[in-house]
């Protein structure tokens, strides 16, 4: 297997808009920088900032359970702390969710947008220290997909597939579809300046379902696996051997 990574990606609240990188710096035994830092629990998620565990992602605002959660636009400004949000249009408040107060006001902001959708009171979560709230125990630490395996899906479909549907952290072009398949756990992929080790294919769940831009759920992405390609999983997630830099145009490679 042999790439170059096409764009890099992060998602500093869970469920809400992935931001576009132009290089990132990785740290061996580390999450991707600034990922999924926050999350917005629906109701006690029974989350213990003190014994910081994995909680599945269904207890959480996410597009499995809101796909319109698409609809809401965010960016985290790193300089001043601050989440900028609003709809489509528009950028109209700037929350800082580094403070109590902030997310609370993040939390009514969500709680107002989904109205009667959401059944419990919202509560917005930080990772304390490294914690991230990634959809995987133990081995999610960096998530990357081959975007050939997407053109494969188009082809299959007959329609454009946008690839922010699967939420990674690491696009790259092996320029042959499922060829990542070939990956065991524990095989050394190098990811620009940084090695990567690979720990496990992802299994797709109904978030794939839903336009990254509308938040409808027009593409039945788990059935379209099954039927043309006789598998539940797109991606794999890796963990950070070695850490460095990575940018856009980088080597994406299986180790020998």
């Amino acid at each position: 297997m042999n790439g170059r990574i096409a764009s890099l990606w992060r998602h500093p609240v869970k469920g809400l808009t992935p931001e576009p990188l132009d290089e990132v710096s990785l740290s061996a035994g580390e999450y991707f920088p600034n990922d999924r830092m926050y999350a917005v629990e629906v109701g006690p998620s029974g989350f213990d900032p003190d014994n910081p565990q994995f909680v599945s992602k269904m207890r959480f605002a996410v597009l499995a359970r809101f796909p319109e959660l698409a609809r809401v636009k965010t960016q985290m400004n790193d300089e001043t702390g601050r989440l900028g949000i609003g709809d489509a249009a528009g950028f109209g408040v700037e929350i800082p969710v580094g403070d109590e107060a902030g997310r609370e006001a993040l939390a009514r902001y969500l709680q107002a947008f989904l109205g009667a959708e959401a059944d419990a009171p919202l509560n917005v979560l930080v990772g304390p220290g490294g914690h991230r709230f990634t959809d995987n125990k133990q081995d999610g630490f960096v998530s990357a997909i081959n975007l050939a395996s997407i053109r494969a899906i188009e082809q299959a479909i007959g329609e454009a597939v946008d690839p922010r549907r699967f939420r990674a952290n690491v696009y790259y072009d092996a320029g042959e579809p499922w060829i990542e398949d070939g990956l065991v756990r524990g095989d050394a992929v190098a990811a620009g300046g940084a090695q990567l080790k690979a720990m496990k294919s992802i299994t797709r769940c109904i978030a794939t379902h839903a336009n990254p831009e509308t938040g409808e759920r027009d593409i039945d992405m788990l059935d379209v696996l099954q039927r043309a390609f006789g598998r539940n999983t797109l991606g794999h997630y890796f963990s950070v051997r070695e850490g460095g830099r990575v940018a856009r145009g980088d080597t994406f490679a299986r180790m020998s």
